[in-house]
């Protein structure tokens, strides 16, 4: 039997940045729900390297156009070609007479800021790159959160930073700490990539300002890598990059049957926010409360007790218990706690694990404790927790003292697991 026909197609992404991964995923998911064949040229270390690229002999590219290098070796192609990158404010600014499929800045920064003004805060900032052809998109992105703000009449904070080199890491930590001093607060922060965002984050620790207290982060990207780096798991926005990914292959095969697309534009809003931590603010009137929550983030996973909480925030332990017990109407354990089962939660939820390796990991002193505090405060064991969002997608709530509450379905565009405690929140 003959092989149909099959296209050769070369992917021109670096795949080692989260959002070029899910677009290549995008293309992958085209490509097996259509049963379309082509042979797909990528290099080795799915690195983007454009040396020969004009003396390919293939049949069409999908190439991502956020790298101006990209863009201007591809200008004289012949070959059929689809574009990628971030949506930009002016027309003009899109490249001539090639289909572009773009991530909807303006709309992914927006559903930040809603995000940030549902929690309640009042005063925003931004966290961007230096400017560089290659940043276009970061650009973007703030003038997407300028006109925001504006149009609120908020005049809009924005620091560019430096990037990250090793010569100059400390001064760039000691300038982003003195930013995060000069805002306003509480603050919200939205950080043009989950990188950027988990810079904060650690700029946070290092002067010792409370997250979500008086700093909430919102990354952009969902990226897997930054959420384990941090201490306190991070707020981010989920791009619509698959989609973006079925939707540039949609459009080659087109073209490789025949159609002219000419300048056509697509922009995909974003998928929707993975709700964590680092955002959920809620105003606590009492500093040492403030201080304890942001210090038990950070360390509950390491076995921290009362009494190592209390020292850090410099008062006595039967004076942090009474703040606690006034304010929140729990404990300095009930918070340890549950920060440590909001850690289990989420390993379980990431697949089969060892059960003992989860209690250690997420600072219970034995499988069998974290066992019983399950049962206690979800109505069920790790495993069977495990078991019940496996099969119904749900994720039970963890709020300490209070039945398990197992809310509706998750929403068809939710990608990845989220913590208990938060929400995942589809893109209008």
């Amino acid at each position: 039997m003959l092989r149909p026909h099959a296209h050769r197609i070369a992917l021109l992404f670096n795949a080692n940045k989260t959002f070029d991964r899910e677009i290549i995923l995008g293309i992958a998911d085209y490509l097996s729900s259509t049963r379309i064949q082509w042979d797909l040229f990528l290099e080795e270390d799915f690195r983007l390297r454009l040396s020969g690229i004009e003396k390919w002999q293939g049949d069409g590219i999908i190439a991502d156009f956020d790298d101006p290098v990209v863009a201007a070796a591809l200008a004289t192609t012949r070959l059929p070609l689809v574009a990628v990158g971030g949506s930009y404010e002016d027309p003009a600014d899109y490249p001539a007479s090639v289909p572009y499929v773009a991530t909807d800045n303006f709309k992914v920064v927006k559903l930040a800021c809603e995000h940030l003004i549902e929690a309640g805060l009042r005063h925003f900032a931004l966290f961007s790159l230096p400017e560089a052809p290659e940043n276009r998109w970061a650009q973007e992105r703030e003038k997407a959160f300028a006109a925001l703000m504006r149009h609120d009449r908020i005049e809009p904070k924005i620091s560019r930073g430096q990037c990250t080199r090793a010569s100059t890491w400390d001064q760039a930590v000691r300038e982003q700490i003195a930013w995060l001093h000069s805002l306003p607060k509480p603050v919200g922060i939205i950080g043009v990539t989950d990188a950027r965002a988990r810079q904060l984050l650690q700029a946070c620790a290092l002067a010792g300002i409370a997250v979500p207290e008086q700093v909430a982060v919102v990354g952009i990207d969902n990226d897997p890598l930054a959420r384990v780096l941090t201490r306190i798991p991070m707020t981010s926005v989920i791009q619509g990059a698959q989609e973006m990914g079925r939707t540039a292959a949609h459009l080659l095969g087109r073209m490789l049957h025949g159609m002219r697309l000419g300048e056509t534009r697509i922009l995909v809003p974003p998928a929707g926010i993975n709700v964590l931590a680092s955002s959920m603010h809620e105003p606590a009137k009492h500093p040492h409360v403030m201080r304890a929550r942001h210090f038990i983030r950070q360390y509950a996973c390491q076995g921290i007790k009362t009494d190592q909480v209390a020292n850090y925030v410099g008062v006595s332990r039967s004076s942090l218990e009474s703040y606690f017990r006034q304010e929140l109407g729990y404990s300095v354990h009930d918070e340890i706690l549950r920060a440590r089962l909001n850690a289990a939660t989420t390993m379980l939820m990431q697949g089969n694990c060892n059960l003992a390796d989860v209690a250690l990991k997420c600072g219970f002193t034995s499988s069998q404790y974290m066992h019983l505090v399950f049962k206690r405060e979800l109505g069920c064991s790790p495993r069977g927790y495990q078991q019940r969002v496996r099969n119904t997608h749900d994720v039970a709530s963890v709020e300490l003292g209070k039945p398990a509450r197992m809310p509706g379905a998750r929403d068809a565009y939710a990608p990845v697991p989220f913590a208990p405690g938060s929400s995942l929140v589809p893109a209008a």
